[in-house]
């Protein structure tokens, strides 16, 4: 089913690196989506995993077939969800965690990094990765299958810092269903540092400098040439 093969992005010699970010668009995008963002980071030592979602048709949007990481049914939070989708997402970003970790990166210098429906799936896969992971950037985005949360989430991660922004004007995932999710993600214990910006549904300079002192920050490096 993911036929495309991952976008790697590496600033220097691929033989440096230290750390690895998975980053996972939005609907309807593809891994190409964040590359202008990454080479705004301007990190080095890292090695930046864009993947490419499969193509599918959601229902929500009348059948249309498009790059998606699950299936969505209606805007409103109240409706199902598609639990198939979102466990097969989960299963591929694991198998990407273990292919870095295969490749000489611990656990603990990867980020799992995603922008809206993107988000949603790098914040479920990290609060149930078995192992220690070094952060999350949850960008615009929600926390599918909350009521889940409680009865599956791994204490590896617990203490794993989740970096979580969201528009103040966002009309596609709104504000507070962000806030509801932060809250959610905070009472079963996770350590989430919230932001806002004033954006829609996008990043935004200001965003990009606080991701950019956040990695830094994690991997416990000047990694800033």
């Amino acid at each position: 089913m993911y036929e495309q093969a991952p976008l790697e992005l590496i600033r220097g010699d691929s033989h440096d690196v230290r750390a690895s970010v998975i980053w996972l668009h939005g609907l309807g995008a593809d891994g190409y989506d964040f590359a202008p963002v990454v080479d705004m980071l301007n990190l080095a030592q890292v090695r930046f995993i864009l993947p490419h979602a499969p193509s599918m048709a959601v229902t929500r949007n009348n059948g249309y077939v498009m790059p998606a990481w699950y299936d969505l049914y209606a805007p409103s939070e109240s409706q199902p969800e598609d639990l198939a989708g979102i466990t097969r997402s989960e299963g591929y970003l694991n198998s990407l965690i273990d292919n870095e970790i295969k490749r000489g990166i611990a656990s603990d210098k990867i980020v799992l990094a995603g922008f809206s429906q993107g988000g949603a799936i790098a914040l479920h896969t990290a609060t149930r990765y078995p192992k220690k992971l070094a952060g999350v950037l949850a960008l615009s985005t929600y926390l599918p299958l909350k009521s889940t949360l409680a009865k599956q989430a791994h204490t590896a991660n617990l203490a794993t810092p989740i970096f979580m922004a969201h528009g103040r004007t966002d009309d596609i995932i709104s504000l507070d269903r962000a806030l509801a999710s932060r809250l959610c993600l905070q009472e079963t214990g996770f350590a989430v540092q919230w932001h806002e910006y004033a954006m829609a549904h996008s990043v935004c300079a200001e965003e990009i400098n606080d991701i950019r002192l956040f990695l830094t920050e994690l991997f416990q490096q000047d990694l800033l040439e």
